[in-house]
């Protein structure tokens, strides 16, 4: 016995969040080398680039070492955008 099932479209909505950084304006604000953000931090080069380019989203212990290093809050540092996408 052979059973048809009808197509249908099926709408999926989904939420996009993002998260961006102020790292890259607050280093130079501060004066400092991507080489010597990461030493501070105890990173590596590389990991400064993905954070600042927004390729990688920190730890939150991570974020809390680049907030102490640039004397402010998580939230100057790290900006969380809330969103609806529909696909």
């Amino acid at each position: 016995m052979d059973v048809k099932y009808p197509l249908r479209k099926v709408n999926f909505t989904f939420e996009v969040n993002e998260l961006r950084n102020r790292i890259k304006d607050l280093r130079l604000v501060y004066d400092l080398t991507q080489d010597e953000l990461a030493e501070k931090l105890e990173v590596s080069r590389q990991t400064i680039i993905s954070l600042e380019k927004g390729r990688y989203n920190p730890s939150l212990i991570l974020a809390y070492k680049i907030s102490r290093v640039f004397m402010c809050r998580i939230e100057d540092v790290f900006i969380f955008e809330e969103g609806n996408e529909n696909g």
